[in-house]
């Protein structure tokens, strides 16, 4: 694998919608626009198209670079590229900006056609559902009655495996990585303490913040310094930071005294840089709604009981936000359901991080389940 490979310069493209989509919350979107990046050529019988599904704080940019003088490529560049385990010389790659997202895509800093004026808090909130619904038109834009296969980590794995109940006759393979068929209860609460941290900021202004140029920075800094713990591993964090001092002695103060203090509010600066508050909500929301179960008596397998797709699972064991069990959760239901899958999980001491990280096993699995789709795909 060649692990320096890169698509490039890559420019995103945004698609505009006329058509009003429903909303699974009953409300009416009147139009809306999706920021999408697009790797690789579609063949001519467009077999071989495959569609990326990010994470909370994901966004359109998989892979390559928007300028040369960009110093960090897309968020899943060690996966998708040339000669990569999602390999662009044999696939036709799309990854898109959710709706309610903040890369371009509309979301609570766009207009509001009825309005004239920013959606902010007036955005409506959106599930997992809504997004599949949305992706479906795009996949009609592009002209792809079925993708070859459907990926993502995390939230994005959560899209994943819903694209295979909602259309199981528009997805060939679904990679669902490092997430879970819902959300346990401690996910849930971590999550309402994110959105507490910014929903209590000063400057949150009901969610109305940019119309007095304000943004809720400290709240969502706080809540990115809360959520990247949770990501990360005790054995992976310990490893990197231990008790190491920022400098000399202790201070008897409350600023920055061990490292892994400094790292985290460094993480929080960065995000709340360039992440919108009101999409941090919308995300977290659609994690704590995500239960497609529960359409079906609680019965995950009943649910799983028109999935056409074939699953490779994947997990990590020192993920505790996502654990293998959660995995593990969904690959008995599939099996249950008499559904193909494979199942992996690798040892890792990334925590849920690792699903980004070039852990080998995870890398070379990957890879050889997606060599065996394009074989699929080219046959």
């Amino acid at each position: 694998m060649n692990k320096n490979g890169s698509v490039g310069i890559v420019t995103p493209q945004k698609i505009a919608f006329e058509t009003p989509l429903a909303l699974a919350n009953g409300q009416t979107l009147p139009r809306f626009d999706l920021m999408i990046e697009t790797y690789g050529e579609l063949n001519v019988e467009k077999t071989n198209a495959v569609l990326i599904c990010h994470a909370l704080s994901g966004n359109h940019h998989v892979a390559g670079y928007h300028t040369a003088e960009d110093k960090y490529p897309g968020w899943w560049d060690s996966m998708v590229g040339p000669g990569k385990p999602i390999d662009t010389e044999r696939f036709f790659v799309v990854g898109l900006n959710n709706l309610g997202g903040c890369h371009g895509t509309t979301g609570p800093l766009s207009e509001n056609p009825l309005t004239g004026r920013d959606y902010g808090a007036d955005f409506p909130v959106v599930t997992v559902k809504d997004w599949v619904k949305s992706q479906a038109m795009l996949a009609d834009y592009l002209g792809i009655a079925q993708w070859a296969a459907v990926v993502g980590g995390s939230l994005g794995g959560m899209q994943a495996l819903q694209w295979t109940i909602d259309f199981p006759d528009r997805v060939r393979h679904a990679l669902v990585i490092a997430s879970a068929p819902k959300l346990s209860t401690q996910n849930i609460a971590f999550n309402d303490v994110a959105r507490q941290a910014i929903l209590t900021d000063p400057d949150f202004n009901d969610g109305h913040y940019a119309r007095e140029a304000k943004i809720p920075t400290r709240g969502l800094r706080i809540a990115r310094m809360m959520g990247h713990i949770t990501y990360l591993a005790e054995d992976g964090l310990g490893k990197k930071f231990g008790r190491e001092l920022h400098s000399d002695g202790y201070q008897y103060g409350y600023g920055v005294e061990f490292e892994v203090e400094s790292y985290l509010r460094y993480q929080g600066d960065k995000f709340a840089g360039r992440f919108d508050a009101n999409t941090y909500l919308l995300m977290t929301k659609a994690l704590d709604y995500f239960d497609p179960a529960a359409d079906y008596n609680n019965n995950l397998t009943k649910a799983l009981q028109n999935v056409q797709a074939k699953f490779f699972v994947a997990s990590f064991s020192t993920d505790w936000r996502f654990s293998p069990e959660r995995s593990k959760e969904l690959v008995k239901a599939l099996i249950a359901a008499r559904k193909p899958v494979q199942y992996i999980e690798v040892q890792s001491n990334h925590g849920h991080d690792a699903f980004l990280m070039e852990d080998e096993a995870y890398i070379r699995a990957v890879e050889t389940y997606m060599n065996n789709v394009a074989k699929e795909s080219e046959s």
